[in-house]
């Protein structure tokens, strides 16, 4: 079994050792003096000796306290070190990332996690919306990096993957095989909007707006429930969906993920989440 000191204990030894007195040890650790009597009790119970004795009208280190005043020193001077390093290289600050509704629950909600757990002091604000809308906060300095879809072959920042635009219906359902295609659209400035409405026109199928303008969440229940078809990347589409090949519908172009960043010089903060972005997304090239 290991055998762990316990640091507060430590330190409170470590106190009354150097002022000889629990009265004094505890005005210096703002505690109580029966909480200091508590600690070093506890301390010498985990030991299973004695660490001082009263002499007179102060208190004596024991043999046993005198070995370990000196391991017990350099190991709080050790603990300190460490405290003080982490925090001269702690990253700090606010960041501003933007990120389109679709990607939020699926590939960016861990690196989320993981940035906020390694870098507790700085400030992360989200954005959400569609990815034109993202280009456009962008340019007005309102981001510092996002997470932007665009088609293949159009990318205007970094490509961290490439994934098939997909149809996307019900389990079983019979929505792609109604004319007009009733299709579910998240928002006017969705980035799919564009390359879903010339495909369904130069593949002359006839179709209609069953649903518009609201969250992808509202999307998905319209879809889950038979009413429409819509159209997603396929790393994002729910499990409980179905993707529809094989089901005459046209054929979509792929997307490129893309990050983008404001400006030359970056925060430390923005570097860093750049870095864990690339790292999650390097181990998901989809195929076009």
């Amino acid at each position: 079994m290991a055998r762990i000191l316990d640091l507060p204990l430590i330190r409170t030894f470590v106190t009354v050792a150097d002022h000889a007195s629990m009265t004094n040890a505890a005005n210096k650790l703002h505690l109580t003096q029966g909480a200091v009597s508590q600690h070093v009790r506890r301390l010498e119970e985990q030991l299973g000796q004695a660490l001082f004795e009263r002499a007179r009208s102060c208190l004596k280190l024991t043999p046993l306290g005198e070995r370990l005043l000196g391991k017990a020193r350099s190991l709080l001077v050790l603990n300190d070190e460490i405290w003080d390093e982490l925090e001269e290289h702690a990253i700090t600050g606010k960041l501003r990332l933007g990120v389109p509704p679709d990607l939020i629950g699926t590939s960016i909600a861990p690196v989320l996690k993981s940035f906020s757990e390694a870098h507790p002091q700085v400030e992360l604000s989200l954005v959400c919306c569609a990815s034109p809308d993202l280009k456009k906060s962008l340019k007005k300095g309102e981001l510092d990096l996002a997470v932007i879809e665009e088609p293949v072959g159009q990318e205007t920042g970094e490509c961290l993957a490439v994934d098939r635009l997909v149809w996307v219906g019900a389990r079983g359902g019979q929505a792609l095989r109604r004319r007009p295609l009733p299709i579910s659209m998240v928002a006017r400035t969705c980035a799919f909007r564009p390359v879903i409405l010339e495909a369904l026109h130069s593949s002359g199928m006839p179709w209609r707006s069953a649903f518009e303008a609201g969250s992808i969440e509202a999307t998905a229940t319209t879809v889950r429930a038979d009413l429409a078809v819509a159209a997603w990347l396929s790393s994002t589409v729910p499990a409980d969906l179905s993707v529809l090949t094989d089901a005459g519908l046209p054929d979509l172009c792929a997307f490129a993920i893309t990050l983008h960043l404001t400006g030359q010089t970056m925060s430390p903060a923005a570097t860093e989440l750049a870095r864990a972005i690339r790292t999650t997304f390097s181990g998901f090239r989809w195929a076009a």
